[in-house]
């Protein structure tokens, strides 16, 4: 009996924990991108009348000085409510007060530290391995399609499909991203540059996919202060342009409704990290967290109504014609935007919640 009952906890706590440990991190990272704002504020004395992590009803609050601070239901969110920020004030420490440089630095700043702390996870990530990989191939599988193309040992792959390669996540990507196995490789083979066409790889299907066969392996460097931080900064970049070279393939039709998620399914997917994740080996959770920061940061700057984005769009219309846009016409289209955005990621959350119990 007491053998069944520890039994039962432990498999429960087994599917549990990776699920929290998923929701506590992805409000980290709306913490982060909201103390950003939250600290920009305080610095150019900007008066914070809300600070909240979550959405919806609250099950903590507690006021301290000017500020009420709470925890809400909903892990989907949070925002940090200045003093005149959507409507009229008359308080010297408002908002629209604030000269328009200050209130850019404000707004802007929220996506600005998500994307330094995608930075610092990176950086974790690569420290704890054994080997930072490179750009550089370091030997082929047997009977490698690449080499026989004419890729050899040391060349260093500096772009695919005419896409530049800055570091070991471009390799996958834009291999992964490529639909029929045929590409063009730019290379660096003893200082001079090379261009090989219509290279053909091996691909075997999956899923009713072509998957291309990934035929050669990639040189390690040993972690150093040096190489850390070359290669974080390298590899950041890659994350930050695979969101853009992703948005566009959404818009141009080649990924689908499917292949969104909202915070519900990227809840999942860290939980799936999560599991996956050995006490060894920090990669797979790393590095996905690394991306979700990075997606949230440049998302948010997209110029969107509702968004951060679209707030810095008005901002810049100011500074470029020295005059704002009168608040009721930025009031409703960043309305209007906000009740798509909301109807939108009902629908994606719907979509989560119906493949999460199709599972």
């Amino acid at each position: 009996m007491v053998l069944s009952f520890i039994s039962t906890v432990s498999n429960v706590w087994g599917k549990a924990w990776p699920i929290m440990f998923a929701i506590v991190f992805f409000g980290i990272i709306i913490m982060v991108h909201e103390l950003g704002h939250f600290l920009f504020a305080k610095l150019f004395k900007v008066r914070v009348n809300k600070f909240a992590l979550g959405m919806g009803p609250a099950l903590v609050k507690k006021t301290k000085g000017e500020t009420e601070y709470s925890l809400r239901a909903l892990p989907i969110g949070g925002y940090c409510a200045m003093e005149g920020e959507d409507e009229d004030s008359e308080d010297e420490r408002s908002f629209g007060s604030k000269p328009v440089w200050q209130r850019f630095i404000i707004v802007a700043a929220g996506a600005v530290v998500n994307l330094i702390l995608g930075l610092i996870i990176v950086m974790v990530m690569l420290g704890q391995q054994d080997l930072i990989g490179t750009s550089y191939i370091r030997d082929f599988h047997e009977n490698s399609a690449t080499q026989a193309a004419g890729l050899t040992e040391g060349d260093k792959i500096v772009s695919i499909n005419g896409k530049r390669v800055y570091s070991q996540f471009d390799i996958g990507f834009l291999m992964m991203r490529d639909k029929d196995g045929v590409m063009d490789f730019g290379l660096k083979r003893d200082g001079e540059k090379i261009e090989l066409k219509n290279v053909a790889l091996e691909t075997v299907e999956k899923d009713g996919k072509n998957v291309i066969i990934y035929d050669f392996n990639i040189k390690g460097v040993k972690p150093s202060i040096g190489s850390v931080l070359k290669y974080s900064f390298m590899e950041t970049v890659s994350m930050g342009r695979m969101v853009w070279i992703s948005l566009f393939d959404l818009v141009t039709g080649q990924f689908g409704f499917t292949d969104i998620s909202g915070p519900i399914g990227v809840v999942g997917f860290i939980a799936q990290a999560a599991e996956q994740t050995k006490k060894t080996d920090l990669t797979p959770i790393l590095n996905l967290m690394a991306l979700i920061s990075i997606n949230i940061g440049i998302f948010n700057l997209l110029p969107v109504p509702a968004l951060d984005g679209g707030r810095l769009f008005f901002m810049l219309i100011e500074m470029i014609f020295r005059k704002p846009v009168p608040r009721k016409y930025e009031g409703w289209i960043h309305a209007t935007g906000l009740v798509l955005l909301l109807a939108f990621m009902a629908v994606i959350s719907l979509k989560d919640i119906f493949f999460m119990f199709r599972r």
